[in-house]
């Protein structure tokens, strides 16, 4: 097994039909002995067809599966590694079972996801990919020679994105960053989590079925799409999608407040207006309306911004914008004071958040299209690319107007030399 992963670690991806033989042979092996080591890091997979399969410890970071991955009903009796994995067909985990960590951070699923009935004994994790580095840490001077496959998302043109390692604590908030990305449909149907469920900065292009599922640990799993039908929680420490609460340990929906997770862009307008008279007649629910709205822009959008519309298109672009501008207005003096706007990744089209008032904007990773206006904006402090790292830059797609902006009004000393906007990309010219 040794001898096998070292040398395809070492093949690269242009003989297709020898890699294809490599994961037959593997599967043999797993299926004739329990419980192997497997280390694949940054190896490519041709139609992985892994069902019930007994693994020992795995590590599949930065793993590139061609064609579908099958993994049904596997076993995974250590650490389960797959973190910053690129899936470019569907991707099959149901009735997997997970005794060890399953670490699933910054993996991007670009067909379907299906992990039903699959059971985690341990953390997992599909929230950002990588732990903070010190700034004293040897793997530094690894990172460099790093390889991911690459980041070719609508929208996107951060190549390095998927890895964007940091020099802090991966679970503080105001982190940048970028979770599992589920670019089709994904189900996690009653699914069994022993421990925490973590899908901090996860995002969600499409449907994301949650009903039934039980979560005996800590969750924080707060995407519009996201479907609790049926669900159930034990531990105190939750944070649910805006309209779902926990009522006698069942996930329950607010009627009339889940209009930001249905296919309609009309029915998302007026769950935006909702939300922000929510939000105007009662200041307690305004943090969470805030962070629906965010989450709802951070949606993955699977068309281009630019160049021709189709009608729904053109009326999901125009659901954004009002999202945008309710964040807007209630973040101008006079509106909702200390508003945090965690919009990392978020594909942003004519923005203006001039004149606003905000204790912090995350804006790593995000894509300005369209003229971005920061007019007299002032942010106690705004990121708009990970510290430590060039990567998970923004990108402005259009021009940007920061006359008069202060981006870091309480920053320390030292902090004065950073702008905010170090290692942006521009490809137009600023105002």
């Amino acid at each position: 097994m040794d001898s096998l992963c070292r040398w395809w670690r070492r093949a690269g991806g242009e003989d297709l039909d020898a890699l294809r033989e490599c994961g037959r042979v593997l599967a043999e092996l797993l299926h004739a002995e329990d419980g192997l080591d497997v280390d694949l890091r940054g190896a490519v997979l041709v139609d992985g067809r892994f069902a019930g399969c007994a693994f020992g410890t795995v590590d599949f970071s930065d793993v590139r599966f061609i064609g579908d991955a099958d993994f049904t009903g596997a076993r995974f009796d250590g650490q389960a590694v797959f973190q910053r994995i690129l899936c470019e067909g569907d991707a099959e985990f149901g009735e997997a079972a997970f005794a060890g960590a399953a670490v699933f951070g910054r993996a991007r699923f670009r067909g379907a996801a299906g992990f039903a009935r699959a059971r985690f004994g341990d953390l997992a994790w599909f929230g950002r990919g990588e732990d903070g580095l010190a700034e004293d840490d040897p793997a530094w001077e690894e990172i460099e020679d790093a390889v991911t496959p690459a980041w070719q998302e609508p929208n996107e043109d951060d190549p390095h994105w998927p890895l964007a390692v940091l020099d802090f604590d991966y679970q503080e908030w105001i982190e940048g960053g970028d979770g599992a990305r589920f670019t089709g449909p994904v189900t996690f149907r009653g699914a069994e989590f022993a421990a925490d469920a973590w899908f901090g900065k996860a995002r969600f292009g499409d449907s994301a079925d949650f009903t039934g599922a039980a979560f005996g640990g800590p969750v924080h799993l707060v995407v519009p799409t996201a479907d609790l039908t049926g669900a159930r929680a034990e531990a105190a420490e939750h944070e649910w999608p805006f309209g779902w609460h926990l009522h006698d340990g069942e996930l329950a929906a607010t009627p009339g407040h889940r209009g930001l997770a249905g296919p309609d862009p009309s029915a998302r307008l007026a769950a935006i207006e909702l939300l922000a008279s929510l939000g105007d007649a009662d200041p307690a629910a305004r943090a969470a309306v805030v962070r629906a709205l965010c989450e709802y822009l951070r949606v993955p959008l699977p068309f281009a911004v630019t160049g021709p519309l189709t009608s729904p298109q053109a009326a999901e672009l125009r659901a954004r914008r009002a999202a945008q501008e309710t964040l807007a207005s209630r973040g101008r003096p006079g509106g909702w004071p200390a508003l945090s706007l965690h919009l990392s990744g978020a594909t942003l089209v004519d923005l203006d958040l001039s004149g606003v008032s905000v204790a912090y904007g995350d804006f790593c990773g995000a894509q300005f299209h369209g003229r971005s206006d920061f007019t007299d904006a002032v942010f106690e402090r705004a990121d708009f690319c990970l510290p430590g790292s060039a990567d998970g830059r923004a990108t402005f797609h259009g021009p940007a107007v920061f006359a008069g902006a202060r981006l870091t009004r309480h920053a320390p000393p030292a902090a004065h030399e950073r702008s905010g906007l170090d290692r942006c990309r521009f490809h137009a010219t600023g105002l």
